[in-house]
C-alpha cells in the first residue's frame, strides 16, 4: 500500500492547457498549409479587368498571353514591357514556338485604339491564332 501512495503523490497536478496544445499545433498547421498553398496562380504585373462576354474558351496552357492595360501599358507572360521591347520578345517566342497560340487580356477600359495596335504588332510578327479573352457574362 505504501507503494501506491508514493506513486499518487509524484504525480504531477493536471494542467489545463495540456488539453489545449493538440488544438494550437493543428491551428498552426493549418495556418502554414494556407500560407503556402494560398498563391496557386501568378498574378499579373499591372491590374486588368476584361470585358464580359456571354461565351467562354477554355485556355489552352501552351500559349502566350498578351496584356493591355488601361492605360496602354503592355505585358507578354506577365512581364511588363514598352512597345519596342513587345515587338521583339514576341518576334522571337513566336520563332521559338511558331504554332504558339496568342490569348490578348485587355482591360475593358483600354482605348481601343491600344488594343489595335498591339494586334497589329501580333499580326507583323507572324502569329497564326489570336484569342481574345473575356470575363463570362454572370446573366
Amino acid at each position: 500500500m505504501r507503494f501506491a501512495k508514493s506513486k499518487a503523490l509524484n504525480r504531477r497536478p493536471r494542467n489545463d492547457d495540456d488539453a489545449v496544445m493538440p488544438l494550437i499545433n493543428i491551428v498552426f498547421l493549418l495556418l502554414i498549409f494556407f500560407m503556402v498553398a494560398g498563391k496557386l496562380t501568378s498574378s499579373d504585373p499591372f491590374e486588368i479587368s476584361p470585358p464580359s462576354s456571354s461565351s467562354g474558351v477554355n485556355e489552352d496552357p501552351g500559349s502566350l498571353t498578351l496584356l493591355v492595360g488601361r492605360d496602354g501599358e503592355t505585358a507578354l507572360d506577365g512581364v511588363a514591357m514598352s512597345e519596342t521591347e513587345l515587338v521583339k520578345a514576341l518576334t522571337d517566342r513566336l520563332q521559338e514556338e511558331p504554332g504558339a497560340i496568342l490569348r490578348l487580356k485587355a482591360d475593358g477600359g483600354a482605348k481601343a485604339a491600344d488594343v489595335i495596335q498591339v494586334m497589329e504588332i501580333i499580326r507583323d510578327a507572324g502569329a497564326g491564332e489570336l484569342n481574345l479573352l473575356t470575363v463570362p457574362d454572370q446573366s
